[in-house]
């Protein structure tokens, strides 16, 4: 591990300041991302700035009904807290479906976003990869892919995003805050991921320096009757090969309002809102929830070894939206 500097920031300007347009700083949350790219190789900041003191851990209801998460909030007491189980289910059910409980102990809503792919080649500064070394290559493509992207992928990267946070956040059009030396920001989550395209190494659209202070959840009472589902390759913690966030508004057995997003299928937490435009006004049963499904995954590109990502995440989709049409009349 490369020698780096250690500074602890106690307000966000502060926090800002130190980081200074510095390319080879970087903020530090929990860690539980960061270091282990630190301890292989991949990140090698000459200086961390440690964010964790900052008075960011809240999670507080807005004048409109919806609720704001501070960026340092841990999952663990994201997942806890009884107006985001009540009034976002899913989300706190995806926070508990990713990690173990000591690392969500750790692990911060602001760093959740940033967190970079689990691709082995990414991980692996022998192998060649676009997105830590621009130019290099995507080994993945003809090689080890079978839980890389379906959706959004290019001829340069074809890794998925890891996060289960990320995807609940998606399908509830959360805002992410953020503070620069030139002042504050937003960027709703649907803008804040750049597509892969030719430059994979561009991952956010947050300005240089940026610090992320927070997410805000707009209210959507459809939220309330929400589920996340994914499926692993071992029942506990493992990454998702696919998963889908859902939330669901039947009125006399036709679909009002439908949320969906899926994980583990692209670069970023994708927003299936074709599948969502064909469900809205049609009968809330499972003919139309797998049509939808084949709807948004028709421009689905896989790999050799990955196809069986189509299958299954049309099956999530019918599976999750099922369970959650048979909630919603009871």
């Amino acid at each position: 591990m490369r020698e780096f500097g250690y500074r602890r920031a106690y307000d966000v300007s502060g926090a800002v300041a130190l980081l200074d347009g510095d390319g080879e700083a970087r903020f530090l949350g929990g860690g539980t991302n960061l270091v282990d790219l630190m301890k292989t190789g991949v990140e090698r900041p000459a200086l961390l700035v440690d964010v964790r003191e900052l008075p960011l851990d809240r999670i507080e209801p807005t004048g409109d009904g919806g609720l704001r998460i501070g960026a340092t909030v841990t999952n663990s007491d994201l997942a806890a807290h009884s107006e985001v189980r009540r009034r976002y289910p899913a989300l706190a059910q995806a926070v508990l479906a990713g990690a173990s409980g000591q690392l969500r102990n750790m692990a911060t809503v602001g760093g959740n976003l940033l967190q970079r792919t689990r691709c082995g080649y990414f991980a692996d500064i022998a192998s060649a990869c676009n997105k830590r070394t621009p130019g290099s290559g995507c080994p993945a493509i003809t090689g080890e892919h079978h839980n890389h992207a379906i959706l959004g992928a290019s001829d340069h990267c074809v890794a998925t995003h890891p996060s289960d946070m990320g995807v609940a956040l998606a399908a509830f059009d959360a805002v992410v805050s953020y503070e620069t030396a030139d002042g504050p920001g937003e960027l709703p989550l649907a803008d804040f991921y750049l597509p892969v395209g030719e430059t994979p190494h561009s991952e956010t659209a947050l300005p240089p320096g940026a610090l992320i202070t927070g997410v805000t959840l707009p209210p959507a009472p459809v939220a309330a009757n929400s589920r996340y589902r994914k499926v692993r390759e071992r029942a506990s913690y493992a990454f998702a090969i696919g998963s889908i966030a859902a939330a669901l508004e039947v009125e006399d057995g036709v679909v009002r309002d439908v949320r969906l997003a899926f994980g583990a299928v692209a670069s970023r937490p994708w927003r299936a809102r074709t599948a969502e435009r064909a469900l809205l006004g049609a009968p809330a049963d499972a003919e139309n929830f797998a049509a939808a499904a084949d709807a948004e995954l028709a421009h689905a590109k896989p790999l050799p070894h990955n196809g069986y990502k189509v299958t299954l995440m049309r099956n999530l989709v019918v599976a999750g939206l099922s369970e959650l049409a048979e909630e919603a009349t009871r």
